[in-house]
């Protein structure tokens, strides 16, 4: 499975005002409560930052803002989102395989990958939940294939 079918099986994300093609972005300048408001709103567990909403400059965590609430306490609401977003944020494209990017967000420790086109402008984000949704439903598809050829239908 590539990336692109991984897009395409997004649709409705479930989410209220956020549907699957929806690429959340937030501007680096913006400040850290402020993308803590959106990732609560929107009930997502990351944001693209970006200053053009084009081009991703980098990503925010929940998790990225736990750690440094926990390490400097609730003055880190008020840091610009630069302050704390992962700058060498990691891309794929359409083209890309699913258990690809699986692997490399698995062993990156990261559960969100901004998918770009050739030019770095982002077509969308897929999360590992995607990777591993579009896996079982490969894994459905061969168990039933299978299964059609040993009962003969």
């Amino acid at each position: 499975m590539l990336v692109n079918q991984l897009l395409s099986m997004k649709g409705d994300s479930g989410k209220p005002g956020v549907e699957g093609a929806t690429i959340v972005t937030v501007k680096p300048t913006d400040t850290v409560a402020d993308a803590v408001r959106v990732l609560s709103d929107l009930r997502i567990g990351a944001v693209v930052v970006s200053s053009d909403g084009k081009r991703p400059d980098g990503i925010l965590s929940e998790r990225d803002i736990v750690r440094q609430l926990g390490k400097n306490g609730a003055a880190v609401l008020d840091t610009p989102i630069s302050d704390l977003m992962t700058k060498q944020v990691q891309t794929c494209t359409r083209s890309e395989d699913a258990l690809v990017i699986l692997d490399r967000m698995t062993k990156g420790r990261f559960r969100h990958l901004p998918v770009v086109d050739d030019e770095g402008n982002m077509l969308g984000v897929v999360s590992i939940g995607d990777a591993v949704s579009g896996r079982l439903k490969e894994l459905a598809a061969e168990k039933e294939a299978l299964t059609g050829m040993i009962m003969g239908n």
